[in-house]
């Protein structure tokens, strides 16, 4: 190995680098950069260069030996390394742990210690191939060699010069390749920009220094003893944090300027970092030494005013709290969470936000009713006389309510009762709440929780979060100043849930009245009262709220409006509200009652009142027009201008049939908006007994339909059928309306009863509409909405219908007026169903 001239007296300076386990993978408890024992006594270049301790160099001086061209041999083992590039002069020490590694080590020492070091392209590959390797390295010489006693090596290398691979040889038990190396090419005399260069190099990293607050004068020795451009920038380049990609264009760089030229525009980029660095710490120095020289002036300020009598405004604030406080009414342990809040706040910065944040607290607090109640108004004669003018009928609801009013006048201790109104949309269980409020001289709160997500909505946030705010029920007790409003949670069976909890879980504990009187909100986090609160819920369906929840309620059923009493409640209601809302007066329009009957008949179908507000507001509109057109009242609705007022009829009556073709029947099916009629047809057709049904039928339908099959098998002499028509012919079992899902059991009966029709080819009455579910044993099983299964039945002019016998009992919410325009019949078994339905 030659050695070459000294060129300067200085003598060299070793500059060390310790590296992490570069050779294998980085586990977490194991920090980069470790001090080792072996190296402690080099100073550390990289860390003033740039303030990272994890890694450093070691550089011999100029007189370092370096190799020749013929000393490094054409083939070498190969040393594959993670997130490091290894440049020339280098000695560093690198822990050696993957076998493919471990042997290639070996291999070099059983050598002449000669050993190519490449640099992965991808550090999680663990045993890389070699198209996975960079193909330029550098030569490194091991100097020392220690085994680790958990079987890892620990080498010190020295880079000696870059080398670029030709082919790899071998890449089994390690990697050997075959290299071509990579001589310094003389540079020659340096020109001014060349040598500009070296200087802005220098400056660059003396202006690195000084941002990071580094004495730069040994390490600046070093760097101006070194003349030769690619010698400076393989010291800057090994010593600056870049990632692999750019450390290994900066080693592929043969020519000595252009690579000092990248070192260049690196060293640049981190005079930006380091600016930005500094001035971000030197913007929080500042910051804290003014909050801290104000905090110390306050203090003085504080007790100079103390030493005057004049405490200020603080002590206003203060003492404003504690009066609000002391007025509260709060329980016993409730004050001393409050009081423990209100002394921390003495003892803060003002101006501080944890501060901020209890004073609100604070203000909530006092702010809430703790003790403040609503005196009931206990008139059960009066209280009768307000439902009675707000709502038509609903006699159920009106009941319960005088009840509760009737028990809390003889008890003053009852707790509020859960109530949940259920029924279709529009049959007015929002207002119902109203009403109830105001017969009870309470304050009212609808709170809808349509779509709610987020547990917090009910519980509230913790005041650690920034902008916590309480719950939305604390919120209404807020707002009504009273702890015993009404509070209506309208939608209840529309709640949801996801990853931010699950509110009907939350409700669990509001609407229990056996838990609510210590109800915890998150932000109070000191229990409540709501015991006193009366809670009204509202549902469209049951089946979607949680069992637990709807267990703690008491469920009233509000079904849908019969026409006459759609009718009633358009005169009483409807009419004058929306003569008043469109700038009318009351006799300045006129509509007779069989009118108002037409409009609910031929242009609404529904359980509730919505359409046939809608439709009426229409009429209020086009002679609202009519009178800011200068025409003078009063205005009358007749049968020959209401088709020109609302336009031609949205449903007429003559959806009902005359008669009906054999394996037709008509079925009575509940929806949410009310009940509707539901036509089944049923053909046969020559086959080998194949099933086919369609209109989007669900699971439970479709076996309604099978179980029909198999009872008209299984009496088929009772009915006169041929008992081998399941071999002969295909049934198509089809329900109208295709597009609207249908299921449910209660179209048992009338599947049985179309399929007889079909078979026996005998046509079933156009006058009867049935319900009900069926067993295998033709047994006919009670369904539920008895009640607008039979007002749809009515409306479309059927005169008989067919209810299970166990329904009965329903029969008591059907009006007198309603059961006198149609025959009811009860049936048990399905036998009694076929003389009962065939025309």
């Amino acid at each position: 190995m030659s050695k070459k001239k000294k060129k300067s007296p200085v003598k060299p300076t070793r500059i060390r680098r310790i590296t992490p386990d570069i050779d294998e993978q980085k586990s977490p408890d194991k920090k980069p950069g470790a001090s080792k024992k072996d190296s402690e006594e080099l100073p550390d270049i990289i860390e003033a260069l740039t303030g990272n301790p994890a890694t450093a160099n070691l550089f011999g001086g100029d007189d370092m030996p370096g190799p020749g061209p013929g000393d490094i041999p054409q083939v070498l083992p190969v040393l594959a390394v993670r997130d490091i590039v290894v440049f020339n002069y280098m000695i560093l020490p690198l822990f050696v742990g993957r076998e493919k590694s471990v042997k290639a080590v070996d291999a070099a020492l059983a050598g002449d210690r000669y050993i190519l070091i490449l640099t992965q392209k991808d550090e999680t590959v663990d045993d890389p191939a070699p198209d996975e390797l960079y193909t330029t390295g550098t030569v490194g010489m091991i100097m020392r060699m220690l085994k680790m006693p958990d079987g890892r090596l620990k080498v010190l290398v020295q880079g000696l010069a870059r080398a670029r691979v030709k082919r790899f040889t071998s890449s089994d038990p390690y990697h050997i390749a075959e290299l071509e190396p990579l001589m310094e090419p003389e540079v020659g005399t340096l020109t001014s920009e060349q040598e500009a260069l070296i200087r802005s190099s220098r400056e660059q990293s003396e202006r690195i220094l000084s941002l990071r607050g580094i004495s730069s004068q040994d390490i600046m020795s070093v760097l101006n003893n070194v003349n030769e451009p690619g010698r400076l920038a393989d010291l800057i380049a090994s010593n600056l944090r870049m990632k692999v990609d750019a450390a290994q264009k900066i080693l592929e760089c043969h020519d000595p300027i252009i690579r000092l030229e990248l070192v260049n525009s690196q060293l640049l980029k981190e005079v930006e970092v380091a600016s930005m660095q500094n001035k971000i710490q030197t913007m929080a120095k500042e910051g804290m030494d003014k909050a801290q020289r104000d905090f110390y002036l306050r203090e003085q300020l504080k007790a100079i005013k103390r030493e005057l009598g004049d405490d200020g405004d603080e002590s206003e604030e203060m003492e404003e709290l504690r009066k609000g406080l002391a007025k509260s009414g709060m329980p016993k342990d409730v004050m001393k969470e409050t009081y423990k809040q209100l002394r921390r706040l003495e003892t803060m910065h003002a101006e501080s936000s944890e501060a901020t944040v209890i004073r609100t607290y604070l203000d909530w607090m006092i702010e809430l009713p703790w003790k403040k109640l609503s005196r009931d108004r206990l008139d059960i004669k009066l209280a009768e006389k307000i439902l009675n003018d707000d709502h038509y009928d609903l006699e159920k609801v009106k009941e319960r309510i005088l009840e509760y009013l009737s028990v809390r006048k003889l008890n003053t201790r009852m707790k509020g009762p859960i109530l949940c109104f259920a029924g279709p949309p529009g049959v007015g269980k929002t207002s119902l709440g109203r009403s109830i409020a105001r017969s009870l001289g309470r304050k009212f709160h609808r709170m809808s929780l349509g779509g709610m997500r987020d547990e917090a909505e009910i519980r509230g946030h913790r005041r650690t979060y920034i902008g916590a705010m309480p719950g939305r029920i604390i919120q209404a007790i807020k707002q009504c100043g009273t702890r015993n409003p009404v509070i209506m949670l309208d939608e209840i069976d529309k709640l949801g849930s996801d990853f931010r909890g699950d509110p009907s879980s939350a409700l669990l504990e509001v609407l229990d009245p056996e838990q609510n009187f210590s109800f915890t909100d998150y932000y109070l986090n000191v229990p409540f009262d709501l015991s006193k609160v009366m809670f009204i819920c509202t549902a469209n369906m049951l089946d979607s709220i949680p069992g637990p929840l709807r267990d703690r309620m008491e469920v009233i059923r509000i079904p849908g409006y019969t026409e006459q009493e759609k009718t009633a409640i358009t005169r009483r209601y409807i009419i004058p509200r929306q003569i008043r809302d469109n700038g009318l007066k009351e006799d300045e329009l006129s509509i007779s009652d069989k009118l108002v009957a037409k409009v609910v008949r031929e242009y609404t179908r529904e359980a509730g009142l919505r359409n046939v507000e809608r439709e009426i507001g229409t009429l209020c509109r086009k002679m609202a027009r009519k009178k800011a057109e200068g025409e003078k009242g009063p205005f009358k609705i007749t049968a020959s201008n209401l088709y020109t007022l609302l336009g031609p009829p949205h449903f007429l009556d003559d959806e009902k049939e005359t008669s009906l073709p054999p394996g037709v029947a008509v079925g009575l099916a509940w929806t949410p908006v009310g009940g509707e009629m539901l036509h089944i047809e049923v053909t046969t057709m020559p086959g080998k007994g194949q099933l086919i049904l369609t209109g989007k039928l669900g699971d439970v339908m479709k076996e309604s339909a099978q179980a029909a099959l198999s009872i008209a098998r299984a009496h088929a002499d009772t009915y006169g059928i041929d008992p081998k028509f399941n071999e002969k012919l295909d049934i198509h079992v089809h329900v109208p309306a295709g597009a609207t899902p249908k299921d449910g059991p209660s179209a048992g009966v009338t599947l049985v009863t179309a399929l007889i029709s079909a078979l026996t080819d005998t046509p079933v009455s156009a006058d009867v509409a049935m319900t009900g579910e069926i067993s295998l044993r033709g047994r006919v099983l009670p369904v539920g909405g008895i009640k607008e299964k039979i007002l749809a039945a009515v409306s479309r002019g059927m005169k008989k219908v067919l209810i299970p016998a166990q329904n009965k009992k329903d029969l008591a919410d059907i009006p007198d007026e309603l059961r006198k325009r149609i025959v009811i019949k009860t049936i048990d078994r399905i036998e009694e169903v076929w003389p009962l339905a065939k025309a």
